[in-house]
């Protein structure tokens, strides 16, 4: 088996776990007792492990995709508490690019990561950096180098830059400039949906 092909199965293996994460966190989130709501990272927590005892991933895969699941929820909690906007700002593209499901669990877990951080009165991270390799959520992504844009319609790993090969990124809203114009730079097409 070739190299490029163990690389897009561990790909596609990591995209789906971190889809199954989200589903468990949003199930998890569905049944909880509003006055006992545990925080969003206990049910990240517990999706990551269920990810372990299932064997879908090793034990530092799980850890790493629960640490970005967080990330990206946080992200985008602090942009709707931040701009007062919706998700469609935070993604930057139309929500009917997404599959219903998959945006129902995100909005559910935003939507509760932001009542976590107005509870807990948490500081922007507006430093927030996503690296080539990592595994996002649904959104857009500017190069810290040139400010190419890639866009992600579902859960899928962030490649370096096709314009400068750099491999760090931020989040991009609607209110920042887009550097992008017609060479925005989108992942694989099997990556989009």
């Amino acid at each position: 088996m070739s190299e490029q092909s163990l690389s897009d199965k561990l790909e596609a293996k990591l995209e789906l776990a971190y889809r199954n994460m989200m589903q468990r966190v949003e199930s998890a989130l569905q049944h909880a007792k509003q006055d006992t709501l545990p925080s969003i990272q206990t049910h990240i927590d517990a999706a990551v492990d269920k990810a372990i005892e299932l064997e879908e991933l090793g034990e530092e895969e799980a850890r790493k995709l629960g640490t970005y699941l967080q990330r990206d929820l946080q992200d985008a909690a602090q942009f709707l508490a931040d701009t007062g906007q919706g998700l469609r700002d935070w993604m930057r593209f139309d929500l009917d690019l997404i599959e219903d499901r998959l945006l129902d669990m995100f909005s559910t877990m935003v939507d509760h990561t932001q009542e976590e951080l107005t509870r807990l009165e948490l500081e922007a991270q507006a430093n927030t950096v996503w690296q080539a390799g990592e595994i996002t959520g649904p959104g857009a992504l500017c190069c810290d180098n040139c400010g190419t844009v890639q866009l992600f319609h579902s859960p899928a790993q962030i490649v370096p830059c096709a314009n400068c090969q750099h491999t760090a990124f931020t989040r991009v809203w609607d209110d920042e400039p887009d550097t992008s114009s017609d060479a925005e730079q989108s992942p694989p097409a099997d990556t989009q949906t």
